[in-house]
């Protein structure tokens, strides 16, 4: 085994190990009593989606890089056990805190860690498994738009039409600009011969050797001097923080281990396609070679146990369904006499079911008579039931069995393994073939039950032929039932395909000409810059919600876009939200959220906001169709996101006069309609982006969107990173000069989008090669920053009280007053308590002061 593959084993294993531990703590001996304290609540929550985290990015690492095909296989199953985990928890916690936003500060602290490992890993086999479909789809787009003549924005732009005054203008500006450069040239060269003149008529210097030497040593010697004192203060103030360092480019090594990481990938998909063909030659050899001893072996067990069933009841028994597991239930370390009494109890059970449901109604009615029977002589002196203690417990998990599941794969087949001989980690022979035995052995075992049952029905009429009749007429019965079945299944209506005639690749073609699906931008979600909040929970305890950061923002999008899109296991288990809205000012980066999760999943983009809908498949059964065409493209070709701006339009209170020829509440009524048609299977994700959202009718629009981010305007750490990011983004290094501290500081209140502006207006073409000569300076970004208008005050509570006003909101609002109803009246108990000891006292004084008058 190989350097790096030993390495990433060794993550696995201690990957394992916590995991291992985890699962103690999540399965205990005793049944944990309910908990009501919902801090102590919380904090074990977090600390478990701490380490559910950690193992998350462990596997994560792991499964990109092990090249050993068997073993990511291993790898993946528990990795997508782990993934929802984690968003099970995370649910968890949003219904403890009232809150899609949980500060960790103190568990951090506790776990030892930095604010770094809170970040969500997204994985990259979202996009690696599936490039090749990505890359065909890509093709196709670009096709479709060559061939309707549509040009992407950037290259109409380009063109631009101008009068006749204007074109003059320009023309004696660059003409006047070529005047002045050759005046300056030509004033450049009479101060260079003046220069020279000067040179030549100097008299010559007084100095001796000894004396020129000096001065010119004291020049050099304070020229040095200068500049190490300023590199010592640079790296003084780099080292406290005070001044950014440049962004250090990648070393040797990191090169030599990328291009590592590249060929690992190359060597995977080798071994991927050996693994595939062996899995093809090794079951048809199973199948050649061991087969027909299979089929022979099941047939004498199964004739061993017609005999011993015989000899143990009296009667042949009963062959299993197809639907039960056919003989294999039979040799499941199982008695003849207990398999006859399975067999019995169904039958019975079959029989119940078979009764009419006013039976059932009038034992049911009983049932409650004598259940209130019950609590009559239990109240006159009869011990009661124990009642359950209120409080909260975890509920039951959907991934935790795949996550055992995965343990155990690990410790029995991997664990003690020895590999030694496999030092290229190719597929491993003896565990394809023992795989490919149990699958032949099932294929086998269908062929010969239905062998068996003939054979079965061929002794019951040589031995047992009256009770051969009896079971035909019983089939008989049987039959009639199942066409009432049949009907009763007519009778539900089925939704009809208004594209049934048409081709996926024509209504993707349609959909793509009419603009309704788009090509989404290359963004990925690290590029939606954000520094983590560090006072969080410092004000959760002093009664203060504070804002989030972006770094949550995007913790957010991966948990309740990325992840869900991008695994279909992970989107069919998991309670994850068909709709997801994301509201905040103007410039937060909607927009890059929603063009983000497209890109880290490979996701189709659709656009339906109001604005596109304009003049576009008019009337309702226009909408209809539509809609039938959107999803069901985005069904086919999933995942697929379908991005809703504006959204606040389609749930208007009221439409404003200037926006009525849009009709922008057309998709008001048939939105909810489509969403129902959804399935759990179904990765498709609808995104709405609002700037205004309180203009829309509150009820409604939350019926909609189950799922509301509010994104805030960026904190000071926030910006303080933007800033430095983003200057280095337009091609320039932050320098000593640039103090971007006091950037942030004045910045408070804008947008992402509004420094993104600045910066751009600021760095163009021309001032990048001026800045070797004159620095960049905080000054400069000021100006274009006064044009714009940051989010003030008002806007931002409104944005608060609207957001109190949702569904969670609400909860929130009503936990903390039944917090604050409790703290009260504890104090009001304790004052109580507190007057009750004086008045006791008082007359315990007056009774001894009685007593010694007498």
């Amino acid at each position: 085994m190989e350097l790096w593959e030993d390495s990433y084993a060794r993550m696995w294993s201690v990957a394992h190990g916590v995991l291992e531990d985890l699962l103690v703590d999540e399965f205990p001996a005793a049944a944990p009593r309910p908990q009501k304290d919902r801090l102590q609540i919380f904090q074990g929550l977090a600390a478990f989606y701490i380490k559910y985290l950690q193992i998350f990015r462990s596997l994560e690492a792991a499964y990109d890089q092990i090249v050993h095909p068997q073993k990511r296989r291993v790898v993946r199953h528990l990795l997508d056990g782990v993934m929802g985990r984690l968003l099970e928890l995370k649910n968890e916690m949003v219904e403890v805190e009232f809150s899609e936003f949980h500060y960790f500060d103190d568990v951090l602290q506790d776990l030892k860690m930095i604010p770094e490992d809170l970040e969500v890993p997204i994985p990259r086999y979202f996009l690696r498994e599936r490039m090749q479909v990505l890359k065909d789809r890509e093709r196709m787009l670009a096709r479709i738009l060559a061939e309707g003549g549509l040009t992407e924005p950037e290259q109409e732009l380009s063109v631009q039409t101008m009068c006749l005054e204007e074109a003059v203008r320009i023309l004696q500006v660059c003409e006047r600009a070529r005047q002045g450069r050759l005046r300056a040239q030509f004033m450049k060269e009479i101060r260079q011969a003046e220069r020279e003149s000067l040179g030549k008529s100097r008299t010559p210097s007084t100095l001796s050797p000894d004396q020129a030497a000096t001065l010119i040593q004291k020049v050099w010697r304070g020229y040095s001097q200068r500049k190490a004192t300023k590199r010592e203060r640079l790296e003084e103030m780099i080292s406290l923080g005070m001044v950014t360092a440049g962004p250090p480019g990648p070393s040797g090594a990191q090169l030599h281990a990328r291009q590592v990481e590249t060929s690992r990938r190359l060597v995977q998909d080798q071994h991927e396609a050996e693994y595939q063909a062996a899995l093809l030659n090794i079951k048809a050899s199973v199948r050649v070679v061991e087969g027909p001893d299979i089929r022979e072996t099941l047939k004498e067990q199964i004739r061993q146990w017609f005999i011993e069933c015989r000899d143990a009841t009296g009667k042949f028994p009963d062959f299993p369904n197809a639907e039960d597991g056919g003989s294999a239930s039979i040799f499941a370390q199982k008695t003849p006499e207990q398999v006859a009494a399975e067999l019995a109890a169904k039958e019975d059970e079959k029989e119940k079911k078979r009764k009419s449901k006013g039976m059932k109604d009038k034992k049911d009615g009983k049932e409650k008579k004598k259940d209130k029977k019950g609590k009559g002589k239990g109240k006159k002196g009869r011990e009661e039931p124990e009642e359950e203690e209120e409080g909260w417990t975890m509920p039951p998990s959907n991934f935790l069995p795949s996550v055992l599941e995965g343990a155990k794969m690990y410790t029995d087949v991997w664990q003690g393994r020895d590999e030694s001989q496999n030092f290229l980690q190719r597929f491993d022979t003896q565990l394809v073939r023992e795989e490919k035995r149990m699958e032949v052995e099932e294929e086998i075992r269908v062929q010969v039950d239905e062998l068996m049952r003939q054979e079965l029905k061929n002794l019951r009429l040589v031995v047992d032929r009256d009770k051969g009749k009896k079971k035909k007429k019983a089939k008989k019965g049987g039959k009639k039932k199942k066409k009432k079945s049949k009907k009763s299944s007519k009778k539900k209506k089925k939704e009809r395909d208004l594209t049934a005639d048409r081709t996926i690749e024509s209504l993707y073609e349609e959909l793509v000409l009419e603009g309704f699906l788009i090509r989404p931008m290359n963004i990925k979600l690290s590029d939606y810059i954000g520094e983590y909040s560090y006072l969080g929970t410092t004000l959760r305890q002093a009664d203060i919600e504070p804002m989030p950061s972006l770094s949550d923002i995007r913790q957010l999008i991966a948990l309740y876009g990325v992840l869900p899109l991008g695994s279909p296991s992970l989107h069919q288990k998991a309670a994850v939200a068909k709709t997801l809205l994301l509201a905040g000012p103007a410039g937060v980066g909607k927009k890059m959220l929603v063009h983000a999760v497209c890109t880290e999943t490979g996701a189709n983009l659709f656009n339906l906001s109001p604005a596109n809908l304009t003049g576009k498949f008019p009337g309702r059964s226009g909408l209809q169709y539509l809609l039938h065409l959107v999803f069901k493209v985005a069904r086919q070709l999933q995942p697929s996101v379908v991005w809703i701006g504006d959204a606040e339009k389609t749930f208007y209170k009221k439409i404003p006069k200037t926006e009525r020829e849009m009709e922008p509440r057309r998709l008001k009524k048939d939105l909810s309609k489509a969403l129902k048609s959804l399935k759990p299977e179904d990765r498709v994700l609808v995104v709405g982006t609002s700037r205004r959202p309180f203009d829309a009718d509150l009820k409604p629009f939350c019926k909609v969107y189950r799922k509301i981010v509010l994104i805030p305007r960026p904190d000071y750490a926030s910006r303080l990173v933007l800033w430095r990011e983003l200057v280095r983004g337009a091609g320039a290094e932050p320098g000593p000069g640039l103090d971007l501290s006091s950037l942030a500081k004045v910045t408070d209140g804008y947008t992402p989008g509004h420094i993104r502006q600045a910066v751009r207006s600021v760095l163009h073409p021309r001032r990048l090669t001026q800045l070797h000569a004159k620095p960049l300076a905080a000054s400069e970004f000021i100006p274009p920053l006064a044009r714009l208008d940051p989010v003030f005050k008002e806007e931002e509570e409104a944005f608060k009280m609207w957001y109190s006003k949702t569904p969670l909101g609400k909860r929130r609002a009503r936990a903390a007053k039944t917090t604050e109803e409790d703290s009260g009246n504890k104090g009001k108990g304790t004052d109580k308590t507190k007057g009750k000891g004086q008045k006791k006292s008082k007359d315990d004084k007056s009774k001894k002061k009685t007593k010694k008058n007498k």
